[in-house]
């Protein structure tokens, strides 16, 4: 909890909304949903989501690229946010939280696929 008190490079945060338009904008970014697989068939996810569950992304940080903008999704926002914070420490350049996740993102009425991929 104080450790993010304190922290020197605050994870910066995004709103569903402002996401979405840099997905319409097709801005290279990388949107990673951290959830359990479970959740993004399930759930839904948004299209062109990589998923890489927040219990396995410190083992598959190499599938990344340290300088490409991570734009972190979960349910809420808690696991995404620990997401941001793991990639920051590794060297990661630009990560962003998005506030509210996939929750904030149905409540809006923004589209998502079920299924796989």
């Amino acid at each position: 909890m104080f450790r993010n008190l304190f922290r020197s490079n605050p994870i910066p945060q995004i709103s569903v909304r402002d996401l979405k338009a840099k997905l319409d904008a097709r801005e290279k970014l990388v949107l990673l949903d951290v959830r359990d697989p479970q959740e993004f068939t399930g759930d839904g996810h948004i299209v062109g989501a990589r998923l890489i569950p927040l219990s396995a992304l410190a083992h598959r940080l190499g599938e990344l690229n340290k300088e490409d903008p991570i734009y972190c999704i979960c349910l809420s926002g808690s696991r995404s946010h620990v997401a941001c914070d793991l990639l920051q420490r590794q060297g990661f350049t630009s990560v962003t939280n998005v506030v509210g996740g996939m929750g904030a993102w149905m409540r809006s009425g923004l589209s998502v696929k079920r299924g796989s991929k």
